[in-house]
């Protein structure tokens, strides 16, 4: 197992994914700073909101109401810290909830453990363009007649990532039936949030696909079942190491960073 390109792979796609998940909230006027209005152009089905270019950005039905819910959350959150913080853990929860569930899937697909034994996040052919992009209705998930023709014109539109985040939210969803714990009901705000590309190969789908070995997640090889415990402890380097430089400082840290600093993985030899 490459420990190297793992922990490497998991400090990254931390960042990568807070980074993401900031920018598409900020193109909602959710940003680091403050909760911004709509433009007054907005209607009651149309929301616009400035992003410094000519053209501002829209949104509209059912995104309205998840945004309305992700900025009361903030707000509620901020009653017990300040804006930033409260900003802060929100963005930061959502990352870490989708970095679970790309582990998760990568780990099923490559062990043909997906109740449809289609691959999600890459493909058997060695196709960027993933089978269940591909080949969406042969996965027996529960589309509504409104997704199905919403996929057909996304790919007649070849807006891949699109049609990406569609299914993956559908596939995640439809997992919380056989692994409730792992694959919780998503809030609405979270799937809002979710920023992920197919395409783009900077992107953390395709580094978890080519940059951690196959056989690192292929458990025939014999102790690869470990790779999820050490991507979860990788994953929290960075803020366990701010939580004990706090502690040196005699620093009272919040709850909310306790578990990045005692929450550590124990390999199967050790148990």
């Amino acid at each position: 197992m490459n420990k190297t390109a793992i922990k490497s792979f998991a400090i990254w796609a931390r960042n990568k994914l807070i980074a993401d998940i900031s920018y598409r909230a900020g193109l909602m006027g959710i940003t680091p700073n403050g909760i911004h209005p709509a433009l007054p152009q907005s209607t009651g089905q149309t929301k616009f909101y400035d992003i410094g270019t000519a053209e501002p950005y829209a949104i509209s039905g059912e995104a309205i109401r998840q945004r309305e819910h992700l900025a009361e959350l903030i707000r509620r959150k901020e009653k017990d810290f300040d804006y930033k913080t409260a900003y802060k853990y929100i963005i930061e929860e959502v990352a870490y909830t989708w970095f679970n569930r790309l582990i998760a899937v990568r780990f099923m697909e490559v062990n043909d453990y997906l109740p449809s034994h289609i691959r999600v996040l890459s493909s058997d052919q060695g196709k960027i363009e993933p089978d269940l992009v591909t080949t969406p209705f042969d996965a027996d998930l529960d589309f509504s007649r409104d997704e199905q023709q919403a996929i057909i014109d996304l790919k007649n539109e070849n807006k891949l990532d699109e049609v990406f985040r569609l299914l993956f939210i559908k596939q995640s969803n439809a997992l919380n039936e056989i692994l409730p714990a792992l694959f919780e009901k998503t809030n609405d705000y979270t799937e809002l949030l979710l920023n992920l590309s197919v395409v783009d190969q900077d992107g953390v789908v395709y580094h978890l696909v080519h940059d951690i070995p196959e056989e690192d997640f292929d458990i025939e090889r014999g102790g690869q079942v470990e790779i999820i415990g050490w991507l979860y402890q990788y994953y929290n380097t960075e803020p366990k190491d701010e939580t004990f430089a706090l502690l040196k400082k005699n620093v009272k840290i919040t709850k909310e960073r306790i578990p990045s600093a005692t929450q550590l993985f124990t390999p199967d030899w050790i148990v």
